[in-house]
């Protein structure tokens, strides 16, 4: 992982997360777009990204997913991880951002969001805490706090969620079933 601020700032800033903001095509998945001769899509995720969300949300951290399409298997993905809040065909993506902070009642502080591409800074600039994917285009990441180690749809979320759960302290708590 690369840091772009301060370890304790950033330590700091990812201890006080209580939402994690995911965009989906080329973060959850490996940013390709699969359509078969009847028009469906594809998509494919990463079960430990899957995983990594489901941990989060015991230790009490919410979810929620912003993505500019549209997609049937956005929604069914969603919906197997429990994400209630599903923002697509974001355009304009702070714009869906600032109604999750409202609804929530969350400040930036306690945002944490991971983008890839040019239409996630506006959010990525806000959020207390913010992250792209080893694989994002270069402005993405410079503008980024960090970057993940892995590609998009290759276990980068994972990583986000990890590093949330050990900052929080939740760590422990949330793993402890798979050591005892």
């Amino acid at each position: 992982m690369i840091i772009n601020i301060p370890e304790e700032e950033f330590i700091r800033k990812a201890e006080r997360v209580e939402l994690l903001i995911i965009d989906v095509d080329g973060v959850m998945t490996d940013g390709r777009i699969i359509l078969d001769n009847e028009g469906n899509e594809l998509k494919a995720f990463h079960v430990r990204d899957g995983h990594g969300i489901k941990m989060l949300q015991r230790a009490g951290i919410d979810v929620a997913i912003i993505t500019g399409r549209e997609s049937e298997v956005v929604k069914r993905r969603a919906a197997e991880l429990g994400i209630e809040q599903v923002y697509q065909g974001s355009k304009v993506k702070i714009e869906a951002y600032e109604s999750i902070l409202k609804g929530k009642g969350l400040s930036d502080e306690q945002v944490a969001y991971i983008g890839d591409d040019i239409v996630d800074i506006p959010v990525m600039r806000r959020a207390g805490l913010s992250a792209a994917v080893s694989d994002a285009a270069d402005y993405v990441k410079e503008a980024a706090m960090f970057v993940t180690e892995s590609a998009g749809g290759r276990g980068a979320v994972r990583e986000v969620t990890d590093l949330i759960l050990r900052a929080g302290g939740h760590w422990d708590e949330v793993t402890k079933r798979y050591y005892d």
